[in-house]
């Protein structure tokens, strides 16, 4: 007889609970059912005309060989500006690696600077990403937990209580997935100062949700200079662009780290999609005005989304300062029954409102913190008035 044998570290991998939870809400729909899906975390928007236009004309202009393994040139050139001009970071060209995507550039990353046994600090809730591509290369995650009452940013007390000697890496998201939270520069400068004490420790930076952000401003952790020469930065074009189907995200940092993961990505994937790779040259080249009128639109939904969430009873909402999700709460309903059904945690809540309610969330225990769910509100206004009526009516069915 035939045996199939699967690697014990694909075997050990958890499954991405988002992408799950997504193709569970599609298949319903195929079935007939007017679901709601608030799982899937991309923008609900087209990709802007002048970067189409740019990834036609790179079809014309017989785009269609084999690009460098870091990416081209000129857009490794038009990233570094962008870091200049809008975040006051001085990279080169030959800093920046341009992969698959921000997710590409993360798991480059982090096999490319973690051992087995190395430990890596994540705040959570954490994207469900994270965890499983420390794993891949041997890490040991070390989860720091911080709830809506801290606003799901942890502090330097907690950091520094995590800190141990094996301690290689930390990898923070400002704005959250899965929280929208943003640690404000003060924040993060009491943060710099704990890590400014252990120069072993690398600093992973996602800002791949620098552009949806209401606070007015934003601060990369590579513009302290007390962190800057050992923080990775990575971003991309999906979300502030609506790009996400393009798979272009970058990395920048220190040019040993560069070169490291040039030569995983050239046994790998190799350079990405050169059509890509001409729109979003274009993106970065072009009218920012695409990128405002899209964080307005965010910005606008969030207000609905956190009002009529506020109205539902027992759910614990704040006010999610970037990126397009609310998490909230929901220990108030653990616990209670449906009939005959028990919602004895956030998963089986999760997938009551997705049958009961027909609204596609995603629970806290994906991001490592249960007890709470994810709203993706990265839909249409009617929409997402819709789904807020729906989940407050199933949950008021709860006893």
């Amino acid at each position: 007889m035939e045996q199939i044998h699967i690697s014990e570290r694909i075997r050990q991998m958890a499954a991405s609970q988002t992408l799950a939870m997504s193709q569970k809400s599609s298949e319903l729909r195929a079935a007939g059912v007017d679901v709601i899906n608030l799982s899937v975390g991309e923008p609900d928007f087209d990709t802007p005309s002048h970067i189409k236009e740019a990834a036609k004309k790179a079809i014309d202009d017989n785009y269609t060989r084999y690009p460098p393994v870091p990416g081209y040139m000129d857009l490794r050139q038009a990233i570094a500006r962008k870091l200049r001009d809008e975040n006051g970071l001085d990279y080169t060209p030959q800093q920046v690696v341009v992969s698959g995507g921000a997710k590409q550039s993360l798991s480059n990353i982090i096999l490319a600077m973690v051992n087995p046994g190395d430990e890596v600090i994540i705040p959570v809730p954490a994207w469900v990403s994270y965890i499983e591509m420390v794993k891949l290369a041997g890490g040991v995650n070390v989860l720091v937990p911080a709830g809506v009452e801290q606003d799901f940013k942890i502090t330097p007390q907690q950091l520094e209580y995590a800190i141990t000697e094996r301690t290689r890496m930390i990898l923070l998201c400002s704005p959250s997935n899965p929280s929208g939270s943003v640690y404000s520069r003060e924040e993060l400068e009491a943060i710099v100062a704990v890590l400014a004490r252990h120069p072993e420790i690398t600093v992973l930076a996602d800002e791949i949700y620098e552009h949806i952000n209401y606070t007015g401003s934003f601060t990369s952790l590579g513009s302290f200079p007390e962190i800057a020469g050992r923080t990775v930065i990575v971003n991309g074009v999906s979300k502030a662009y609506a790009m996400t189907g393009w798979r272009v995200g970058f990395m920048a940092g220190p040019v040993e780290v560069a070169k490291a993961v040039t030569k995983l990505q050239g046994q790998t994937t190799s350079g990405i999609s050169s059509i890509a790779q001409r729109a979003a040259l274009a993106a970065y080249e072009g009218s920012q005005d695409c990128v405002a009128e899209m964080r307005e639109a965010f910005r606008r939904r969030r207000d609905l989304v956190v009002r009529l969430a506020r109205e539902i009873p027992g759910l614990k909402v704040n006010e999610p300062q970037g990126a397009f999700y609310l998490f909230p709460g929901v220990s108030a309903y653990l616990g209670k029954r449906f009939g005959e059904r028990v919602i004895a945690d956030d998963n089986d809540l999760c997938m009551y409102l997705l049958e009961e309610a027909h609204v596609a969330t995603v629970s806290g225990s994906a991001f490592c913190l249960p007890g709470y769910i994810r709203l993706s509100y990265a839909a249409s206004d009617e929409a997402l008035a819709e789904a807020m009526r729906r989940i407050g009516e199933a949950l008021g069915k709860l006893v």
